[in-house]
């Protein structure tokens, strides 16, 4: 299983960025997609999650402010993230968890907002 994303760079507070995260190895519309990100001297945290079903999962620091999406036919999941303050620096990671405990990771794509 390869995860490969893409989409992050710099921003100024209040911007906007789509991260993309594409998926190979795998029969992807079965996965749970996640995005996880760490900031610098911080533990990894869940940002957002999409089951198979498309049920989602957000940090409540990022409620009402990023959309998580999966698109099962180009193998992709994305993070929209409007509204971008400062402490949504970080590393940001794509995840997958499979119904058979296959668990993988992106290479990560870093992700920095300015005041």
């Amino acid at each position: 299983v390869q995860l490969v994303e893409s989409g992050g760079g710099l921003v100024q507070a209040g911007g906007s960025l789509r991260l993309s995260c594409a998926s190979s190895g795998t029969t992807f519309s079965i996965n749970t997609m996640a995005w996880y990100r760490q900031a610098p001297g911080k533990q990894r945290e869940l940002v957002a999650r999409i089951t198979s079903s498309r049920s989602t999962t957000y940090a409540d620091s990022v409620k009402g402010r990023f959309t998580i999406s999966r698109d099962n036919a180009k193998n992709t999941v994305y993070l929209q993230m409007n509204s971008l303050k400062p402490e949504d620096t970080g590393v940001y990671y794509c995840n997958l968890v499979s119904p058979f405990g296959l668990i993988s990771w992106g290479q990560g794509t870093q992700v920095t907002v300015s005041s």
